[in-house]
């Protein structure tokens, strides 16, 4: 189920990496760099309000999807999920509606946030039906919803820049595109709520499995949005347009990477947990922390490499110094982020303790904050960087260790010396070539590195990926013989 989910996932997220390379290209072009901070803050309201209010109903879905499917209590699984949602949207919006219009702010950061607010249900429905797809091991529907909402959601943001919505523009494009596909997918999984009833004792249970996750990542969102906060408070929008657009440029292709992974991954783990027990758990994860480091690790260290000519070619020139400097920084961050999220810390939901995901993340979104407090006045943008790295290598260390405690999951060592030393070769080439700058460098570094790692990670067959690819190719072969 892995694989097939991982090569299914694959164009899905092209597209995604396409689209988060176009939308900074974009938008820090489009945006002034003011605008650009405006919508870095309201995206920041965007993301904790949807984990604060919605996210359990989603990480329910995608965990108990498998058990539910086998019995007869499914309807009353999809009927619970989807009233608690409808339920949570009346709420949701007057509340909100009420805390905006309360809240001073000048007027064009008031819209950007109403923008991203009315938003959030919408991305709700949509996320339902996706991680029912994903539970179901629908690849191909997943996949395509995935493409269209992300395609759209660019299409639209720069259609409204272009109209002068100014830091609204992109959060326009997040509500839209889910909301024009809502019609064509929703009505038939709320058929599968037909005849089921919300049970107030499932609801809790899902609730108490859930919300620990959503506050787990409204942590994660403490890590990665607090540093853009402070920059506000203590430099300006500028200097928090600068930041977010390094960030999102370095955060966003590594996590692309990790959504990919973990949406093969996550599944997969929780079936094999079903259906084969704690020893077909520990296979299938030993394959997969393999596959995670030998895509993630080279990914990093490629990010920091070319931070330079990849920031001339894709932001805009008022953001692109700043970018450079702490892109290395944000790459080692993500890494540590992505595989605390999408491999070390599945252990909480597997074992169904996701108590205990807010001890782990509690940890480094205090740092976090400490951190930044102390280090933004003193160095600016590049404290912010440093802070985000420190606190994220400090909560995959708390992830693993309290992790083991619940569902040791295996560390392929060997693998990850392979893949170092893969990573290393790479480095040592590509800082050995011309610097000619712009296009023209990101291009050569990245394909000459690429060539470089590929080569030597083949060669050492590191996380067997030797084995892996002949095997693609004998099935390839024998797919396109003659009956």
């Amino acid at each position: 189920m892995f694989w097939r989910g991982v090569w299914g996932y694959l164009p899905a997220n092209i597209v995604q990496g396409l689209v988060g390379f176009l939308t900074l290209v974009l938008f820090t072009r489009l945006l002034s760099p003011d605008d650009f901070g405006r919508y870095a803050v309201a995206f920041a309201v965007f993301s904790l309000t949807h984990v604060a209010v919605f996210t359990w109903i989603e990480a329910a879905m995608a965990r108990f999807w498998a058990a539910e499917s086998q019995g007869p209590s499914l309807a009353d699984h999809f009927a619970g999920l989807y009233q608690a949602t409808f339920a949570l949207t009346l709420i949701f919006l007057p509340v909100m509606g009420l805390a905006l219009w309360l809240w001073p702010m000048d007027m064009e950061f008031r819209i950007a946030v109403a923008v991203g607010v009315a938003g959030v249900p919408i991305r709700c429905f949509a996320r339902l039906v996706q991680e029912r797809y994903r539970a179901s091991g629908e690849v191909t529907k997943s996949a395509r919803l995935d493409m269209l909402t992300s395609i759209g959601s660019l299409g639209f943001g720069v259609l409204f820049a272009l109209l002068g919505a100014g830091a609204a523009s992109p959060l326009l494009g997040l509500a839209l595109a889910p909301l024009v596909l809502l019609p064509f997918v929703l009505p038939a999984e709320l058929k599968f709520a037909r005849g089921g009833r919300a049970d107030p004792q499932r609801l809790l249970s899902y609730a108490r499995y859930g919300y620990p996750i959503a506050v787990s990542l409204m942590l994660t969102l403490v890590l990665s949005s607090t540093d853009r906060i402070l920059l506000a408070v203590f430099l300006d929008e500028a200097a928090t347009g600068a930041y977010h657009a390094a960030y999102s440029l370095a955060n966003r292709t590594l996590d692309v990477l990790f959504i990919w992974l973990g949406a093969a991954g996550g599944p997969a783990l929780v079936m094999a947990l079903e259906r084969h027990g704690l020893s077909g758990l520990k296979e299938a994860a030993r394959e997969q922390a393999s596959t995670f480091l030998l895509i993630g690790i080279p990914a990093a260290v490629g990010l920091a490499l070319v931070a330079r000519p990849m920031a001339e070619f894709m932001i805009g020139e008022d953001l692109r110094g700043a970018a450079a400097a702490i892109t290395p920084w944000i790459a080692f961050a993500a890494l540590m982020s992505g595989l605390s999220s999408y491999y070390f810390g599945q252990a909480f939901t597997l074992g169904k303790r996701t108590s205990l995901l807010f001890v782990t993340m509690a940890i480094p979104a205090l740092a976090n904050v400490l951190l930044n407090l102390i280090l933004i006045p003193a160095y600016g943008v590049m404290g912010a960087a440093w802070a985000t790295a420190a606190s994220l290598a400090l909560g995959l260390t708390s992830v693993i260790v309290i992790g083991r405690r619940v569902v040791a999951l295996p560390i392929p060592v060997d693998s990850l010396i392979r893949i170092a030393v893969a990573s290393v070769a790479m480095a040592a080439v590509v800082m050995a070539l011309p610097s000619p700058g712009g296009f023209v460098e990101l291009m050569l570094d990245a394909g000459v590195g690429a060539v470089v790692y590929g080569l030597v990670a083949i060669t050492l067959n590191a996380a067997d990926v030797r084995d892996v690819l002949v095997e693609r190719y004998r099935r390839l072969r024998a797919r396109g013989a003659p009956a």
